[in-house]
C-alpha cells in the first residue's frame, strides 16, 4: 500500500484533465466496490481506510456537482435520511423453515444416524457456525439489490430495504464473478452481463459485531436510554427502524448462506453455493467446513465451543447440512424444519460473579419469591443481574448466601438461572438466608401453609399485589389492554387513580394524555403521556370490556385458577353470577377442578372486597358472562375424549393458539398446555419448540396446521396422520 496515496492523486489528475465526469463518476463506483468486496468478502484489503475513504470523497463531490448520474445504488446511496412507509409485508419466495435442535453430540450422532440410513453410506455435509442474530431475505433483480426482508412468519416478512442498503457488507449489484455462476435457462432467462432476467432470493443472517454491541450499550446508557439485552436484540432492533440513517450508525454486518430455491444457481451443493456467494460479492463466513465423517463433524463442532468466546459476533451453536442439493430434496422436510440439516446447540454458558443480596418479591397473589440480586455477568449473549431463587427451601438447598461468588447460567439460553456457590470463596461469616417475617411491600405478617413450598402475604391491603394483580388483569392472556405496561400502571397507582381492577373503567383520555410519567425534559418540565398513546388506550381498554368469561375470570387472578380452569369454569357457570352460586361442593364436582381450587374459588367469591370489585366492574360494562347458546346450534362432539397440545405459530390461517384450542374445544377436545403419552395429537405450527421435541420423542403423532384445518372444517381427526412432522 506504499504507493497507493500516489496513485489516487494520478488517476485524480488524469480524470481533471477528463471532459467525461460520468465516466469518471462511473469508474469511482466500480473502484470503490472493488474494494468493499475484498474487504468484507474476500477480507484481503489492497488500500487503506484513508484512501478508501479519498475515493468516496471523490465520488460524492462529483456526484453532488452533477446531479443527473444520480443512481440509488451507488456506494454513496447507503445511508438514507426519509421515513417513508416502512415494513410492508413480503411474501417469501419460498418458505424459510426453522432448524430441529440437537442439544449434545448425542442428538447429533442420532441425525446422522438418519442421514446415514437414508442414503446407505455417510454423506458429505458442511459444518457452519450458527450466527446469533437476525435473519434476512435479499431479493435482486437484474443482478441489483431490490428487495430486503425479515423472516417474519416464515412465510412473510417485513420490507427492510431502505435500511439493508445502508448494510455496508451488503452488495447493491452482484459481482460479475457472481452472475456468472447464475445457471443460463433456469428460471427462463440467459446470464449475462447485466445478470439473471428473473429474481433470485438469497438468504443470511444479519448481525452486531460484540464491539459494536458494547459502543451501543455505552452510548445508551451514558444518554439515560434502555439498553440492548444482547446484540441478537440489538441487530433486530437497528433492522427495523422507520429511519435508515439510524440504521447506518448501529454497524451492522451480514453473514450470507442459502438461496430460496437453488435451482437458479449452477451450484450443486452448500459448498458450491457458499463459493459462489463470495464471487457474487456477500460477506460468507469463513469459519465452515466439508466434513465427510462423523469424526470431521464432531471436532468442527468442539472447536466451535472452544472458539465462541473469542469470535467477534455472537454465535449459539453449528449449523450441519447435508451438502448435496439432490440429496437434500431427497431428504425433504417435516411440517417445521428440513431433515437434511440440524442445528446443534452449545451446552448452556455458565459464568461466576458476585452475589450481592438476596431480596424478596410479591406477586399478584401474596407469594414471596426470593431473587438472586448479581453483579451484572454476560452470560450467552446477554447481561445478567438478577435471576429468581423459586423460594426458601430452594436457597437452602442450594445454599447460596449473600457475598458467595455464584454460579450462573441460562435455561435453554433465556432464563437466568443461579446453580449453586463456590464455596472455596465463601467469605467468613456468610450467613444462611430465610424467609423474612415480615412482607416487605406493607408490613404484614406472612405465612407458609403446611405442606406448602412458599411464604406468602395474606394482606388485601398489599401494595405490591396491587401492582401485580393490575397488570395481570391487563396483560395478554386476561383483559388485553394493549400498551397498558408496568411504567403507566406504576404511575397511575401512584397517583391513586388506579387502586383496583374496576378503576381501569373510570380513566378517560384527557386524564391520562396529563399523567406525569416521573421524567423531565430538556427544559426542566415533566413528561407527560400524551395525548396519543392516551386515546389508544381508552380504545383498548373499551375493547377489553367484551372479552370472553374465561379471561375475565383468569383476569381476576383467583389463585390456582389459570386459564384453562378459567375455561372450564366458564363452560360449567357461563355466568358470573351463576358461579357465585355454586357450593363448593359443586365446584369441585367440575372435571378437573377439585377440592383444592374449588376452596380457592369458592372463597375468593365470597370475600366482600372481592365481591364489591365485581359489582364494580359490571356497573362499568365489563361482561362478566357468555352470550347465551342455542343448544341445537353446537357443534357435533366428534372430538370428544382426544387430548391436543398446540405449539408454534399459525400462519396460515392466522388464528392464535388460544382461538384454535377454542376451536378444537368447541367440538368436545380437550386441550393441554403439556404433552404426554396421554396426548392424541400435538399440533405444530411455525417456528414449534420444544413440545414437538416431546411430542416425538414419545411417538406422538404430530400434525400441521393443514390438518388441523381439515379437522376443524370436517371434525374429523385422520386416521394416520400423513401431515405428521414427526415420522
Amino acid at each position: 500500500m506504499a504507493d497507493e496515496q500516489q496513485t489516487l492523486l494520478d488517476e485524480r489528475a488524469l480524470a481533471e484533465a477528463t471532459s467525461d465526469p460520468g465516466a469518471r463518476i462511473e469508474q469511482l463506483r466500480r473502484e470503490i466496490e472493488h474494494h468493499s468486496y475484498l474487504y468484507y468478502a474476500k477480507d484481503a484489503p489492497e488500500i487503506s481506510d484513508g484512501a478508501f475513504d479519498s475515493l468516496m470523497r471523490e465520488l460524492r463531490e462529483l456526484e453532488a456537482a452533477h446531479p443527473e448520474f444520480y443512481d440509488a445504488d451507488s456506494p454513496t446511496q447507503r445511508v438514507g435520511g426519509y421515513v417513508g412507509e416502512q415494513f410492508a409485508p413480503v411474501r417469501h419466495a419460498q418458505r424459510m423453515y426453522s432448524l430441529d435442535n440437537a442439544m449434545d453430540l448425542e442428538e447429533l450422532d442420532a441425525w446422522l444416524d438418519r442421514v446415514t440410513e437414508a442414503f446407505g453410506r455417510m454423506v458429505p455435509v458442511v459444518c457452519e457456525l450458527k450466527i446469533d442474530g437476525s435473519s434476512i431475505a435479499l431479493t435482486y433483480e437484474g443482478g441489483r439489490l431490490v428487495r430486503a426482508a425479515t423472516r417474519g412468519d416464515g412465510t412473510t416478512g417485513e420490507d427492510v430495504t431502505a435500511n439493508m442498503r445502508t448494510v455496508k457488507d451488503v452488495p447493491l449489484r452482484l459481482r460479475a464473478e457472481g452472475l456468472a455462476g447464475i445457471a443460463a435457462g433456469a428460471r427462463g432467462g440467459a446470464a449475462g452481463a447485466d445478470g439473471p432476467a428473473a429474481p433470485i432470493e438469497l438468504r443470511g443472517e444479519v448481525y452486531m459485531p460484540k464491539s459494536s454491541f458494547d459502543a451501543l450499550n455505552a452510548a445508551a446508557e451514558a444518554n439515560g436510554k434502555q439498553a440492548f439485552a444482547n446484540p441478537r436484540n440489538a441487530a433486530a432492533g437497528s433492522l427495523r427502524q422507520k429511519d435508515p440513517s439510524v440504521t447506518a450508525q448501529r454497524d451492522l454486518s451480514t453473514f450470507l448462506y442459502a438461496a430460496a430455491d437453488e435451482r437458479a444457481l449452477a451450484a450443486q451443493g452448500q459448498w458450491e453455493l457458499l463459493e459462489w456467494l463470495r464471487e457474487a460479492g456477500f460477506h460468507v463466513n469463513p469459519d465452515v467446513e466439508r466434513c465427510e465423517t462423523r469424526e470431521a463433524v464432531h471436532a468442527f463442532c468442539e472447536r466451535a465451543v472452544k472458539r465462541r468466546e473469542a469470535l467477534p459476533y455472537e454465535i449459539d451453536g453449528v449449523v450441519v447440512k447435508v451438502d448435496s442439493f439432490a440429496q437434500q430434496e431427497a431428504m425433504g422436510y417435516t411440517a417445521r424444519a428440513p431433515r437434511w440439516a440440524v442445528a446443534f446447540k452449545f451446552p448452556p454458558e455458565e459464568k461466576t460473579t458476585l452475589l450481592r443480596d438476596i431480596t424478596v418479591q410479591v406477586g399478584r397473589t401474596g407469594k414471596l419469591t426470593p431473587v438472586a440480586e448479581m453483579e451484572p455477568v454476560v452470560v450467552a449473549g446477554s447481561t445478567v443481574a438478577r435471576a429468581t431463587l423459586h423460594n426458601e427451601d430452594e436457597v437452602q438447598r442450594k445454599d447460596v448466601r449473600v457475598g458467595d461468588t455464584v454460579i450462573v447460567r441460562k435455561a435453554g439460553d433465556v432464563i437466568p438461572e443461579v446453580l449453586g456457590p463456590v464455596l472455596a470463596l465463601r467469605p467468613e461469616g456468610a450467613q444462611t438466608w430465610h424467609m423474612p417475617a415480615t412482607c416487605p411491600s406493607c408490613g404484614s405478617p406472612v405465612i407458609r401453609e403446611e405442606g406448602e413450598a412458599d411464604f406468602r402475604c395474606i394482606s388485601i391491603d398489599c401494595p405490591a399485589q396491587a401492582l401485580e394483580r393490575l397488570l395481570h388483569w391487563a396483560s395478554r392472556g386476561a383483559m388485553d389492554i394493549d400498551g397498558m405496561g408496568e411504567e403507566i400502571v406504576s404511575r397511575l397507582v401512584e397517583s391513586g387513580r388506579l387502586s383496583d381492577v374496576a378503576d381501569y373503567y373510570t380513566l378517560d383520555a384527557v386524564e391520562l394524555s396529563m399523567l406525569d410519567m416521573g421524567r423531565v425534559n430538556k427544559e426542566g418540565e415533566p413528561i407527560r403521556l400524551g395525548e396519543t398513546v392516551a386515546k389508544k388506550l381508552v380504545a383498548a381498554i373499551d375493547a377489553s370490556r367484551t372479552r370472553p368469561f374465561a379471561r375475565a375470570l383468569f383476569g381476576l387472578g383467583m389463585r390456582h385458577v389459570g386459564k384453562t380452569i378459567a375455561e372450564v369454569l366458564a363452560a360449567a357457570y357461563p355466568s358470573i353470577e351463576a358461579l357465585m352460586a355454586a357450593s363448593e361442593e359443586d365446584l369441585a364436582a367440575i372435571d378437573g377442578v377439585g377440592p383444592k381450587i374449588a376452596r380457592s374459588v369458592y372463597l375468593f367469591l365470597r370475600t366482600p372486597d372481592n365481591v364489591a370489585v365485581i359489582e364494580r366492574l359490571q356497573k362499568r360494562g365489563v361482561a362478566l358472562a357468555d352470550e347465551a347458546r342455542d343448544e341445537s346450534e353446537q357443534l357435533p362432539q366428534t372430538l370428544a375424549g382426544l387430548t391436543f397440545v398446540l405449539t408454534g405459530s399459525l400462519v396460515e390461517s392466522g388464528m392464535t393458539r388460544d382461538e384454535a384450542g377454542a376451536a378444537l374445544k368447541a367440538r368436545g377436545a380437550k386441550v393441554s398446555g403439556s404433552v404426554s403419552k396421554k396426548t392424541s395429537f400435538v399440533v405444530a405450527g411455525e417456528a414449534a419448540g420444544s413440545k414437538y421435541d416431546k411430542a416425538v420423542a414419545l411417538g406422538v403423532p404430530v400434525l400441521d396446521e393443514a390438518a388441523l384445518l381439515r379437522i376443524l372444517e370436517t371434525g374429523e381427526v385422520p386416521q394416520t396422520p400423513e401431515a405428521s412432522a414427526g415420522e
